[in-house]
């Protein structure tokens, strides 16, 4: 049965060649179309991740800010300041913190040799590496023993590194921050920088040294990662634990400024299902304009060979068999000319390769760019549109067939 209905439906095609041709590129563009909107939702949304892993996406950023609320006998308009007690604290008190380091940063004059440059530097713990989530391009990092000895060692940025040393070695020289002399032992790698960002112009130094150049009892920022998916709770934890130490409400957003990474990864990531979804709808359409070319063909069909369907009836054919026959050469139009629209999806893919997205407006941001990858995950669901919209397209004509009366059918000119 299942033979006879290939042979029937591979005949037919055969039949009349240019038709069938033509109702096959009109489904291979349709699925071509949604191939490459489904790419580009799930390449956008690829962008928007690489995006924030530059940064780094479970991280917490806490900055001390003025209270405008009265709370606990305290007055508005009262300023927070951190210190390295507040570190324990929360360390203590909230074990979903992964990592935590203190920081506290100053704008200085960097000078190599006759060179000097205004950048900023930032004292840390030796674990803001995994943090802020920095690579390094040549040579290591400073430890706990460089913390622990106040050694007057840097880590610089790549940025800072060409404006200084104008691509020389920079690992075992010395700069002076502000007068203070500091062996270079390690360079970051480029990351993502927008605007007037500076991060790779960056100076890091262990968190003990940074207090040759500024008091450092007062902390500048907090700057922890966690491994908890839910970061909601975990600001709010932040926030309370906070606020009973420095006698704050909790909901006085200005007395301490929480910049939550994953509110921001979690609000591209709905903007990227929304994107997708609307992209894959506009591509339905697009194959759906080639279902109803495939349907007008097959109604043409039947017209064509109502003569046939009435011998087929008198000979004992059925009306299932009817359906089946036209329906089978419905859907092998359909597939043959889907596969065709993947491969072409495909080659556009590779021709197309990247699409500037965040490069446009950040250096190094090749990562945040668009790439038309075609996931399995697209092909799956590409191939369930393409296989809705082939078998509406087939059913009318096929059950309008089937329908046919025999002596009618027979009758007719």
């Amino acid at each position: 049965m299942l033979r006879d209905l290939i042979h029937e439906a591979y005949g037919a095609m055969q039949h009349n060649r240019r038709r069938t041709a033509l109702t096959m590129l009109g489904m291979a563009w349709g699925i071509a179309t949604v191939v490459l909107l489904l790419a580009y939702g799930n390449g956008f949304g690829r962008a928007c991740a690489n995006i924030f892993a530059n940064f780094g996406t479970r991280l917490m950023i806490m900055v001390p800010g003025r209270t405008s609320m009265q709370a606990g006998g305290q007055k508005a308009g009262v300023p927070l300041r951190f210190t390295l007690d507040d570190v324990d604290i929360l360390t203590n008190n909230i074990p979903q913190i992964a990592r935590i380091t203190p920081e506290a940063s100053k704008q200085s004059n960097i000078q190599y040799e006759t060179r000097i440059f205004n950048f900023s530097v930032t004292g840390n713990y030796p674990n803001v590496t995994s943090i802020r989530a920095l690579k390094l391009a040549e040579g290591r990092f400073y430890n706990a023993e460089d913390e622990m000895q106040h050694a007057h060692v840097a880590v610089i940025g790549s940025e800072a590194k060409e404006k200084l040393f104008s691509g020389r070695n920079a690992l075992g020289e010395r700069i002076r921050a502000d007068g203070l002399s500091l062996e270079v032992i390690g360079v970051v790698s480029p990351k993502m920088q927008a605007g007037d960002d500076n991060t790779n112009r960056l100076i890091y130094i262990p968190f003990t040294t940074m207090s040759e150049l500024k008091d450092t009892h007062y902390l500048d920022s907090i700057w922890f990662n966690y491994e908890t998916p839910a970061y909601e709770g975990l600001e709010q934890s932040a926030r309370r634990v906070m606020a009973i130490e420095h006698k704050f409400d909790p909901s006085d957003r200005r007395a301490m400024f929480v910049f939550n990474v994953m509110e921001q990864v979690h609000q591209f990531e709905l903007v990227s299902l929304g994107l997708t979804i609307l992209l894959g709808f506009i591509g339905t359409l697009t194959l759906g304009i080639g279902g109803v070319g495939l349907m007008n063909i097959m109604l043409v069909s039947v017209t064509q060979r109502t003569r046939e369907i009435g011998v087929e009836k008198a000979l004992g054919a059925r009306r299932r068999h009817i359906l089946l026959q036209f329906l089978a050469e419905s859907l092998a139009i359909t597939f043959v000319g889907g596969a065709l629209g993947i491969i072409l999806a495909y080659g556009v893919a590779l021709s197309v390769g990247r699409l500037t997205l965040y490069s446009a407006v950040a250096k190094n941001a090749e990562a945040g760019d668009v790439s038309l990858v075609i996931a399995p995950s697209t092909l799956i669901v590409a191939t369930l549109i393409l296989g809705a919209v082939g078998l509406v397209s087939g059913m009318v004509p096929a059950i309008r067939a089937s329908r046919l009366d025999p002596i009618e059918a027979l009758r007719y000119e």
